[in-house]
C-alpha cells in the first residue's frame, strides 16, 4: 500500500472515525433512549454494553481491517472463499444508509439556510410536513419530486463525491480535522444557549432522574447495546475500511478506547442541550 493510500497521521484516522461515530445516533437518537430507559439509571446497562459490546467489536473491526489491509468482500473471500458474497452484505447495506442520509443531510443543509431568518415560520412542524416535504395522505404523494429536496440532496453527493475521490489524507483527512471539532464547537455553544432557557434546569432533572426499577426490564438493556451499536457503527465495516488504511505505527487498542470514549462523551453532552 502506498503512502497517499494511508492516513497521513494517527490524528487524521482517530478523527475520522469519530466523525464516523458521532453523528444522528448521539445528538437525535440518544437523548430519547437515556430519558425513556430510566434517564439516570440507564448509565448501568449503557457502560456494560460499551466494555462488553462496544470496545470489543471496535477492537475486532479494527483488528481484521488492520491485519487484511483490502476491501470488506476481499477479507471475507480470504478467511473463506465460498463466503465473498456475505462481504457484499455491507457495502451495498451502507450504499443503500447513504440514499436516505443524503436526504437528511438535505434537509439539513436547507434548515442551515432556513435559521439565519426563522424561514419555517411559527410552525415548525406544519412548515416540515407541509411545506417542504409536500406530504399528503395519498399515495402519490410517494411519487412527488420535491426540487429543493432534490438539489439539496445532489449538492450532499457532489461534496461527497468530492472528498471521497481525492487521496485519503488530502481529502477525509483533511476534512475530518476541520468538521469534526467544528462540531464540537458548534454543540458546546448549543448546549450552552440551551441551559439559559426557561426550564432548563427541570428539563435535566426530568432526563437523569433514575428509575432503578426499569433495570429489571430486559428492554432498557436491549435498548443501551442497541444504542452502542447505532452510534458507533459496529459491524457495518466502516471501522474495518478505515483501520486498513492505517499504516504500521497505529496503536489499535488506544485508538479504540479514544474513539469510544468520544463518542460516548459527545452523545451524553449532547443530551445537555437537546
Amino acid at each position: 500500500m502506498s503512502d497517499k493510500n494511508e492516513w497521513g497521521s494517527n490524528l487524521s484516522f482517530v478523527l475520522a472515525m469519530v466523525g464516523s461515530a458521532v453523528g444522528l445516533g448521539n445528538i437525535w437518537r440518544y437523548p430519547y433512549v437515556l430519558y425513556s430507559n430510566g434517564g439516570g439509571a440507564f448509565y448501568i446497562p449503557y457502560i456494560v454494553a460499551i466494555l462488553l459490546m462496544g470496545v470489543p467489536f471496535l477492537i475486532l473491526e479494527y483488528g481484521v481491517g488492520y491485519n487484511f489491509k483490502s476491501s470488506f468482500p476481499k477479507a471475507i473471500r480470504k478467511i473463506h472463499s465460498k463466503a465473498e458474497f456475505l462481504g457484499w452484505l455491507l457495502p451495498v447495506s451502507v450504499f443503500i444508509i447513504m440514499i436516505y442520509y443524503s436526504c437528511i443531510l438535505g434537509w439539513d443543509g436547507i434548515y442551515v439556510i432556513l435559521s439565519f431568518f426563522k424561514g419555517w415560520g411559527a410552525d415548525p412542524n406544519t412548515f416540515f410536513a407541509a411545506t417542504l416535504l409536500q406530504s399528503s395522505e395519498s399515495a402519490t404523494g410517494l411519487t412527488s419530486f420535491i426540487p429543493v429536496i432534490a438539489i439539496a440532496m445532489l449538492i450532499s453527493w457532489l461534496i461527497v463525491w468530492f472528498i471521497s475521490h481525492k487521496d485519503l489524507e488530502e481529502g477525509l483527512g483533511k476534512v475530518s480535522k476541520i468538521l469534526v471539532p467544528l462540531l464540537f464547537v458548534i454543540m458546546i455553544a448549543i448546549v450552552a444557549f440551551s441551559l439559559t432557557l426557561p426550564g432548563a434546569m427541570i428539563g435535566l432533572n426530568e432526563l437523569f432522574s433514575p428509575n432503578w426499577s426499569l433495570l429489571l426490564d430486559f428492554n432498557i438493556w436491549m435498548a443501551a447495546f442497541g444504542q452502542i451499536i447505532f452510534s458507533l457503527s459496529l459491524g457495518m465495516s466502516i471501522a474495518f475500511t478505515y483501520a486498513s488504511y492505517t499504516g504500521e505505527e497505529g496503536d489499535l487498542i488506544t485508538n479504540t478506547l479514544s474513539i469510544a470514549f468520544a463518542n460516548c462523551a459527545f452523545e451524553n453532552f449532547c443530551a445537555l442541550g437537546v
